[in-house]
């Protein structure tokens, strides 16, 4: 079955860049899927697998989110009741958590139990930017395939979560702290695979073949 994979686009994050990473791994290994960025929450529903990039604030990107009529409660319906692949990609991945605590208390999508917190910034600079080791933590198992390596990062705000086994793989800055989250179908990753070289377009292709 071809993979059909949605690119949310709400305003508020590179799709282009995801898209061009997706079509890259698709045709480099002569998989049978298509990506399209959509606003269309009609689309989601047919699609085999969805992405959400985010870029910028947390409250910013809620708020983009929710301003496209229909679209948290197809991306609910995909994720949460037909448990179907999604990704959330930097502040995508973090707004799968309860709430975040950047420019004030906001409440996220909640798929995740946790929250978003600030960086500490005592002796480090921030952003926290630039290219960081990603480590697999080794007795979470998920059916995302990716290997410890390098990957490239842009963030001042983490993800706590509430329950370690929500943590597939854990980064240190200061402090370490999660770089890939999931529960079930739904994975979300702090850095971003489209800007991580080979690794992390080896993390993508293992997205599409969920």
């Amino acid at each position: 079955m071809k993979k059909k994979i949605a690119i949310i686009d709400y305003g508020l994050g590179n799709v282009l860049s995801a898209q061009q990473s997706f079509n890259k791994v698709i045709k480099e290994y002569n998989l049978s899927a298509s990506t399209t960025i959509t606003k269309d929450p009609n689309l989601i529903d047919s699609s085999t697998h969805v992405v959400l990039p985010g870029q910028g604030a947390f409250k910013s990107c809620m708020s983009g989110l929710e301003k496209v009529s229909g679209m948290v409660d197809s991306l609910e319906k995909f994720a949460l009741k037909n448990k179907k692949p999604f990704l959330g990609i930097c502040v995508g991945m973090q707004l799968l958590a309860i709430d975040s605590e950047e420019n004030g208390k906001h409440l996220g999508l909640g798929w995740i139990k946790g929250h978003i917190k600030k960086m500490p910034t005592k002796k480090l600079k921030m952003p926290h930017m630039g290219w960081n080791e990603v480590i697999p933590k080794l007795k979470t198992k998920s059916r995302l395939d990716f290997k410890k390596s390098d990957y490239y990062f842009v963030h001042s705000y983490y993800f706590e979560c509430d329950d370690e086994k929500n943590i597939l793989a854990h980064t240190n800055y200061g402090i370490n702290f999660a770089s890939i989250v999931f529960k079930e179908n739904i994975y979300g990753v702090q850095f971003h695979p489209e800007k991580s070289s080979d690794q992390g377009l080896g993390l993508i292709k293992s997205f599409i073949s969920l």
